[in-house]
């Protein structure tokens, strides 16, 4: 049996009907099966705003530009980060021409609507009075809302691509089906079909059968278009007309045998020896060698450049979550490019075994740096910081969360240069959208550095890696874990307020207040309450914050000194216990 993939068919019309020049516009793409899987395919729609000349212009390009950028976008993006910036970027070019004509009447302005289906998702993305319809088990929904507003008895449109500099987008999403249908319309379509109608025209479609040779009885995609126009217009339409339909013919679908037998199409080598050979890589050193990978020190036979090679223990051979997840770290650190994150590389030779190659480091990890320097001066811990900070920011512009920061996760070169390393658990935006049945909901990282929203079940974002940066850079300062250390069975979190901060003056005597209120800030259990970029968290790091040093002496004194308080505690009882027995003798 095949393995399913991604199969669409688009089918479209549009005419200017009984008006001399067409302002609508539409354009769809489904690109070659590798691309597809990242990316999926997309159909959009757009409706010139009828009193503007060149509103033409603005939906031929609405619709151009983002078929073309959208699929340019970085893979590791998310659909809808990756729709925002295109749009966002059209709609600029847009205001821009406009605010440069001196006439509203020569203003480039459309509705616009898109859709994008990847994996089993379908995601809408909506501005102005175009409509997106989901034909699903026989009922036709209507998935958008028209962006007008009643003036005088006039109805006016209130959102438009090119109109206002702050673009305002509407965005839902369904999990669609095998045989379903989406329809974009513009309103000289759909203004003009009463809702009976335009489900019946479209229950006519047949859907081509991607397991057969053939195709079911039934009217195509674009003959149903076409009809659609065809009966908006004998029902007396007078506006430009255009229907786009996207039936859904296949979904990519995997079983767990089938993502088995994808991860392990290599074989999972030997455990190797200084002097062994594997493909075009000699054995130079055997860096580390467990029960869940081994590191190897190699290099090319041919060019004399030394890697690191990883390859992963023949314990794990069945275990596909870990495999997925080691096939993920060459993939990210291919993707990212940043002298603070490693990189990874493709090898000479299509490999006969499952490793990956990465850059080889000389130094030492942080643990090792923070045994050896147990009480650091401030600035090198913020040199430190500034430099994994640079590292996590390229992770989030990638639309990925590292998720196992830990101070054995990151590098200090014999320069003193920073580098992230594991990306096994790494949380990729456009990966978590396709379907999979490997089960990830196994809290990620280690955990002592895991973020809690992890332990409550719920989604991490990059302040989850700005909690665990947090506890890292309260270690380096400190030498200790600012919260009561855990064990690897306390892997689910009832409350956030679980979790009893333990403030770093209690170790830290000379720290500044500021620099604890900072700290403290990041180290927030609820994401609600952390810092909303790493930025901030490295300015308030680096010069004092009046706000966070006044919240540090707001503190109740237990909080910003518990040693003292029990110290003043015991004095108060050993004096009651003194004057007790005074007046009792």
């Amino acid at each position: 049996m095949t393995k399913s993939t991604l199969a669409l068919t688009f089918g479209g019309a549009s005419t200017a009907g009984q008006k001399s020049v067409n302002q609508d516009a539409f354009a769809a793409h489904l690109p070659e099966s590798s691309e597809r899987n990242f990316k999926g395919g997309a159909a959009a729609i757009a409706d010139g705003v009828s009193s503007c000349i060149d509103s033409h212009e603005a939906s031929q390009a609405s619709v151009t530009s983002f078929i073309q950028d959208y699929f340019s976008t970085p893979q590791s993006w998310s659909v809808p980060n990756s729709v925002s910036r295109v749009l966002t970027a059209l709609n600029n070019w847009l205001h821009k021409e406009n605010s440069q004509k001196g006439r509203e009447q020569d203003s480039k302005l459309c509705t616009f609507s898109a859709v994008v289906i990847k994996s089993n998702t379908l995601h809408v993305f909506h501005v102005g009075d175009s409509r997106v319809y989901l034909l699903q088990d026989g009922e036709l929904e209507l998935l958008t809302t028209d962006h007008v507003r009643v003036a005088g008895g006039n109805q006016f449109l209130a959102r438009a691509m090119g109109a206002d500099r702050k673009l305002e987008v509407d965005y839902t999403s369904r999990i669609v089906k095998k045989g379903d249908l989406v329809l974009l319309t513009t309103d000289g379509v759909h203004e003009h079909i009463p809702y009976l109608q335009l489900r019946e025209l479209l229950l006519h479609v047949n859907q081509i059968d991607h397991t057969d040779s053939g195709s079911r009885e039934g009217l195509t995609a674009e003959t149903i278009a076409h009809q659609l126009v065809d009966t908006a217009l004998d029902n007396g339409s007078d506006d430009n007309l255009t229907a786009l339909i996207v039936s859904v013919d296949d979904l990519p679908s995997e079983t767990i045998d089938e993502s088995h037998q994808r991860i392990l199409q290599l074989a999972i080598p030997p455990v190797l020896s200084e002097g062994n050979k594997i493909d075009d890589y000699e054995v130079l050193d055997v860096i580390f060698s467990g029960t869940r990978s081994h590191m190897y020190l190699v290099k090319d036979i041919y060019t004399q450049e030394k890697f690191v090679l990883k390859a992963p223990s023949l314990n794990f051979r069945e275990d596909t979550l870990y495999l997925d997840g080691f096939i993920r770290e060459e993939w990210v650190g291919q993707k990212i490019e940043n002298p603070h994150v490693m990189k990874t590389y493709k090898p000479r030779q299509p490999p006969k075994f499952l490793y990956y190659l990465g850059e080889f480091i000389q130094g030492k990890n942080l643990r090792e740096w923070m045994n050896d320097n147990p009480n650091p001066p401030l600035e090198k811990v913020r040199d430190l910081t500034k430099q994994i900070v640079a590292g996590l920011r390229a992770f989030q512009r990638a639309d990925m969360v590292h998720q196992d920061l830990k101070p054995e996760n990151i590098m200090i070169n014999q320069d003193g240069r920073v580098k992230i390393l594991d990306f096994g658990t790494v949380k990729i935006a456009g990966v978590e959208e396709m379907n999979s049945p490997l089960d990830k909901s196994v809290p990620q990282g280690s955990v002592n550095y895991v973020a809690p929203e992890y332990l409550r079940g719920e989604r991490g974002s990059f302040q989850s890696d700005l909690f665990s940066l947090g506890v890292i850079v309260y270690e380096m300062i400190t030498g200790h874990l600012p919260f009561k250390e855990m064990s690897t069975r306390d892997i689910k979190l009832a409350r956030y307020s679980d979790l009893e901060y333990r403030s770093a003056l209690r170790y830290r005597k000379d720290l500044p207040f500021w620099v604890e209120g900072c700290l403290k800030k990041a180290l927030q259990p609820n994401p609600r309450y952390r810092y909303l970029a790493f930025s901030e968290f490295v300015s308030d790091l680096t010069k004092p914050n009046q706000g966070l040093e006044a919240s540090v002496h707001e503190q109740p004194l237990i909080e910003k000194n518990p040693t003292l308080v029990w110290k003043l505690t015991a004095l108060i009882f050993f004096l009651l216990n003194l004057f007790q027995l005074f007046y009792s003798s």
